[in-house]
């Protein structure tokens, strides 16, 4: 239940795409199970990062990420607008965010056609199919799913959306920085995973405006580095495959709105390597008695990583998916 009342913020970048006002809009219309998530001070994890460690856990949910929150509110918004009517939704997910597609299109009775690479995470995959999705397994990473989704929603009449793209997603995960950031004292920095860029730039985006003093920093897989790139340099840049444990920030093709969005309210990017992030999900896992899949537990890879850019510091961190096999939780947990 919400303890406070929130309000519109004055803008600092009026003609920036992702809307504030649509912030609040979704926090009004995501089903209330992906809201008013657990976010405390973790003093184990602070001691042991030399900072003061806010988390804010965004797994205890249906789908065990902040998926929900994008994608419940970008369905609910496509269907109050009609676009939706009569046609199927189309995407591609390396797993949360399909998940997070489905249960808001079996919500709203829409019907959803979700496409994921040969290579994708079977549990993730056995979920999305359980949550009443059609499945096509296609292709060797998420970005080449993808690229075949895109040619099916066009080939069938279907309403194609993305992850990063639709502004709906990020303006729906914005709201984890709504309440992050409602109380009085706000974190000197937060440290936010980058995959294609929703999630990042819906949180900076209202951070900038109610805390412009806070620091927001995007934190992505080396082996996966194609947003930091592109950011940093100002081109979009495509490496031809990506290597990483972290297959939902594992992002082979960048999102030019995407990457536009980040420009005035990131302040920074910094990767980190699979072994840091291994490390990290089993501090978590020891300290706070948390689970997190690899792309959930980056921020805190970083922090650990980078302790110049960290320690002494108020620091906040998003722990966004605990989506994990169980050989996967033997081989990087147990």
């Amino acid at each position: 239940m919400k303890t406070f009342a929130p309000v519109l913020p004055a803008d600092p970048l009026p003609g920036h795409r992702l809307r504030l006002e649509n912030v609040l809009r979704a926090a009004t219309m995501i089903d209330p199970l992906f809201l008013d998530t657990p976010q405390f001070n973790c003093e184990p994890l602070g001691e042991a990062l030399s900072c003061s460690l806010t988390c804010k856990l965004e797994t205890a949910n249906p789908i065990r990420s902040f998926k929900g929150r994008g994608a419940g509110y970008l369905v609910a918004a496509r269907t109050a607008d009609g676009s939706l009517k009569g046609r199927r939704l189309v995407g591609a997910s390396a797993g949360n965010w399909g998940q997070a597609l489905a249960y808001a299109c079996r919500s709203h009775g829409i019907p959803l056609t979700l496409f994921a690479a040969t290579t994708a995470n079977p549990l993730k995959v056995a979920r999305m199919k359980a949550l009443g999705a059609e499945m096509v397994l296609t292709g060797n990473d998420f970005d080449a799913a993808k690229q075949a989704g895109e040619v099916h929603a066009r080939a069938t009449g279907g309403l194609w959306v993305a992850d990063g793209l639709d502004p709906e997603a990020a303006e729906g995960a914005a709201t984890i920085a709504l309440e992050l950031l409602a109380g009085t004292e706000k974190p000197d920095v937060l440290a936010v995973p980058l995959g294609n860029g929703a999630l990042l730039t819906g949180i900076a985006r209202w951070t900038k405006a109610v805390s412009p003093s806070t620091e927001v920093i995007g934190i992505q897989a080396r082996g996966a580095d194609a947003m930091e790139k592109s950011w940093r340099t100002g081109t979009l840049l495509f490496p031809p495959s990506v290597s990483t444990i972290a297959d939902g920030i594992g992002v082979r093709v960048p999102i030019k709105e995407a990457v536009d969005d980040m420009r005035g309210i990131v302040d920074d990017v910094l990767l980190v390597e699979d072994a840091d992030i291994i490390t990290a999900m089993r501090l978590l896992f020891r300290s706070a008695g948390l689970l997190a899949e690899p792309s959930g537990a980056a921020g805190l890879a970083a922090i650990q990583t980078h302790p110049d850019r960290f320690s002494g510091r108020r620091v906040a961190t998003v722990i966004c998916g605990s989506n994990l096999t169980e050989d996967q939780v033997k081989a990087w947990i147990v």
